[in-house]
């Protein structure tokens, strides 16, 4: 569930960005449009990864490291 909830955030990143540059500006100040992009694109690929058994494990890690990455972002941007 968690994998098709994912997917379906980041396909909602091209379908309605508005509903997340709010919050991708507060990680990704300039260029918004193109991180959101880029993170709509992760958040889909991770979400089929953890869909998929075969790449499960691989996925659960990237979700690690992209919530990491994330945290990252907004940290270094809020100082």
């Amino acid at each position: 569930m968690a994998g098709i909830g994912l997917a379906l955030a980041g396909l909602a990143h091209f379908v309605k960005p508005d509903l997340f540059k709010g919050i991708t500006a507060t990680a990704f100040p300039e260029d918004i449009d193109k991180h959101l992009k880029v993170n709509g694109s992760i958040e889909t690929a991770l979400g089929v990864g953890l869909i998929v058994p075969q790449t499960r494990k691989i996925a659960t890690v990237g979700v690690i490291g992209y919530v990491l990455y994330l945290a990252a972002n907004v940290a270094r941007n809020r100082a």
